[in-house]
């Protein structure tokens, strides 16, 4: 697949760019896609939820009343679940989420989301740029001239330019990253992908 290669103000330089069909143009696997975009989420989680159970509450044990013949629920003492404010039965711990994936599977989950995104044209490839300062209006500005205002949007550098990702940071719907932490589920989340010419030949090195 060939794509033109444009300027930041949005208009073609004359030059092309031929994607690596073994990045760009596989067969997407969903089912690595579905484990990868899992793994992400559950990395996420702070698992820091906890719960106190009978054991851990203070309070006697001592039995309230007789078991028969109240008229009343049967209470072993005042740490039964049953109270508001008491324990909770089988309740939330402390726990680490995380899971681990080979690294082909990532590797093949982000060459399926990569193809897809080829395949509906939802990938434009702009020639390497950085800003003179850090000015949210002009990266708005430089959205305007793709025409892609309003539009969730992930812009993939070759490397962290800090004006570009300053400029970025305060835009909704706006993400920056670059080609070596560039991960499925950012691709996922974003209509639109902008890849600089080195973040296409990093990541063509990276996955190729």
């Amino acid at each position: 697949m060939k794509l033109e290669i444009l300027n930041k103000e949005g208009k073609p330089t004359g030059k092309e760019i031929t994607l690596n069909d073994a990045v760009f143009g596989a067969e997407p696997n969903e089912h690595v896609v579905y484990l990868t975009v899992k793994q992400y989420l559950a990395n996420q989680r702070q698992g820091t939820a906890s719960s106190l159970e009978r054991w851990a509450v203070s309070g006697s044990t001592k039995k309230l009343h007789k078991q028969k013949g109240t008229g009343g629920a049967r209470k072993g003492s005042v740490k039964n679940i049953q109270f508001p404010g008491g324990p909770r039965a089988f309740g939330p711990h402390p726990r680490d989420y995380r899971f681990r994936l080979n690294t082909k599977v990532k590797d093949l989950a982000r060459v399926s989301v990569l193809s897809d995104k080829a395949k509906a044209n939802n990938i434009c490839v702009v020639e390497d740029f950085d800003f003179d300062a850090a000015k949210t209006k002009q990266f708005i500005q430089f959205l305007g001239n793709l025409k892609l205002t309003n539009t969730k949007t992930l812009m993939v550098t070759g490397e962290v330019k800090k004006n570009l990702v300053l400029s970025a940071r305060n835009i909704e719907k706006v993400k920056t990253t670059t080609a070596d932490t560039l991960n499925t589920y950012s691709i996922l989340n974003a209509e639109k992908l902008i890849l600089t010419v080195d973040a296409v030949k990093k990541i063509e090195e990276s996955l190729g």
